[in-house]
């Protein structure tokens, strides 16, 4: 399993568009083959900033989805609201455990 981080800044005025855009494709994303999980993430103190949330059960599906036409489309719109460089980190799980 990969877990995937995305860390999205936005033009404040652009936030809301970004919701929009998210809404609307999420049922996608999370019908892509592999995707186990997905959900968005806005921080707390800084409204511009959210994360993306995502669990995929490789890499290769991963890249399947970033490759994909609806990925190409989401991110070009995606793109024109940004007020910083996306950041993202794909990680393994090494250890679990329930609280």
């Amino acid at each position: 399993m990969i877990t995937r981080f995305v860390k999205l800044t936005f033009r404040e005025d652009k936030v809301a568009d970004f919701v929009d855009i998210f809404e609307s494709g999420k049922s996608t994303i999370r019908r892509f083959e592999g995707c186990h999980h997905l959900e968005l993430l806005q921080d707390v103190k800084n409204p511009t900033v959210f994360f993306t949330f995502s669990i995929w059960e490789s890499e290769a599906h991963l890249d399947t989805y970033r490759h994909s036409d609806f990925f190409a489309s989401t991110w070009t719109k995606t793109k024109a609201l940004f007020a910083k460089k996306p950041e993202a980190w794909s990680l393994d799980q090494r250890s679990k455990e329930e609280i």
